[in-house]
């Protein structure tokens, strides 16, 4: 987890954070080694938490996990401040048209949020869905939107990514990724070669404000053993005409400021 944050609310958020990224429920004394708080703070928080409906403790187990509220709180997030509903009829209008598998997705504090996750008629499992957290260094999506940050918000933003190679063949440095960005701005689109995920390719394109801003991004993916990449460099045009008609749209839309640094 991340340094400890000073504020009361802060270190609510940072409990939340260590719940959800367990992927189950949790028991306290798994929470107490992974937290860097002392016991009767994180206790108190996590009560707190409990009391609130933001997290639930089973009665049998004792093990903690996210609340119902939490689901409440992000149907009301993913209605008023993404892209999804706006996006929405676009990008399933691009799976059905293409056949693959469409993703849309914003910046989050350096890492890229998966917003939403169309299947056409030729997609595999394996892909991001809706709510998963990535890197941007290494994924399609994180790449295009990285491609188009004003230079001094792009120079924070990289410094926050890990460079961890999942494939042999993740961008590892941020020399290669500048290298890389430099390409995308030129070409209008990025790529990704099995850089995040063995076996799954992948083009995508930023969705851009009348300032040049990135709102998001859509990508085009396929498997390796099914579609080759240019192929998916094929439908390039088509991606092109998607994220231009979702940022055509969104005009009157207010959008929140890209959360690029860390709390």
């Amino acid at each position: 987890m991340a340094t400890p944050s000073s504020g009361t609310v802060d270190k609510a958020l940072d409990v939340l954070d260590l719940i959800a990224a367990q992927e189950r429920p949790v028991r306290f004394g798994e929470l107490q080694r992974l937290s860097p708080l002392p016991k009767a703070t994180l206790y108190r928080l996590v009560q707190t938490l409990v009391n609130s409906g933001m997290v639930v403790q089973n009665p049998d187990s004792g093990a903690y996990s996210l609340g119902v509220r939490l689901v409440r709180l992000a149907h009301a997030a993913w209605r008023q401040a993404s892209l999804a509903p706006i996006a929405r009829p676009h990008i399933d209008a691009l799976a059905r048209s293409t056949g693959l598998t469409v993703h849309l997705a914003q910046m989050d504090y350096g890492h890229v949020l998966y917003l939403d996750r169309r299947d056409g008629s030729e997609a595999d499992a394996g892909f991001s869905d809706a709510g998963k957290i990535a890197p941007a260094y290494c994924t399609g999506v994180g790449k295009a939107m990285l491609a188009h940050l004003p230079p001094a918000e792009l120079d924070h933003v990289l410094g926050m990514q890990s460079f961890q190679r999942f494939t042999p063949t993740t961008l590892g440095s941020e020399a290669v990724l500048r290298q890389s960005l430099s390409k995308i701005r030129a070409r209008g689109y990025a790529v990704d070669r099995e850089e995040y995920q063995s076996g799954v390719l992948c083009v995508a394109s930023a969705i851009l404000s009348g300032e040049g801003r990135p709102l998001g991004a859509v990508s085009l993916s396929g498997s390796a053993d099914r579609i080759d990449m240019g192929t998916l460099e094929g439908w390039v045009p088509r991606l092109a005409e998607c994220v231009e008609e979702i940022a055509e749209e969104a005009t009157q839309w207010a959008f929140p400021v890209e959360r690029s640094a860390a709390r």
